[in-house]
């Protein structure tokens, strides 16, 4: 259940972030609103999933998978193309979760 509570944070966290770049700096009034929104979701849910995970591991999943997932956003919402160092740094990101979930005790499997 908190990895449920956790996906919903990231989901949020997402929403928000990309609210941030329709946003324009802040001068569209309601993506600003929905972007706050989207935080505040997303902010109580990973309060939520901390309660059952330890903090470094839910704030790994929850910055890793919200970056790699904002990057995906990026690409084929805002048509921001990558280049290949950036690709290779998310990759590393998703290496690291990929470690974390399938092999790191602290992850509470």
């Amino acid at each position: 259940m908190a990895y449920a509570v956790l996906t919903i944070a990231i989901v949020f966290e997402v929403i928000g972030t990309s609210l941030l770049m329709a946003s324009q700096q802040f001068t569209r009034l309601w993506p600003t609103a929905g972007m706050a929104a989207a935080y505040l979701v997303s902010f109580y849910f990973l309060s939520q999933a901390l309660n059952h995970l330890p903090l470094g591991i839910a704030y790994a999943l929850w910055s890793g998978l919200g970056i790699i997932l904002t990057l995906g956003i990026g690409i084929f919402v805002f048509r921001q193309v990558p280049d290949l160092p950036a690709v290779v740094g998310v990759a590393l990101i998703l290496a690291g979760v990929v470690v974390i979930n399938g092999f790191s005790q602290a992850a509470g499997h």
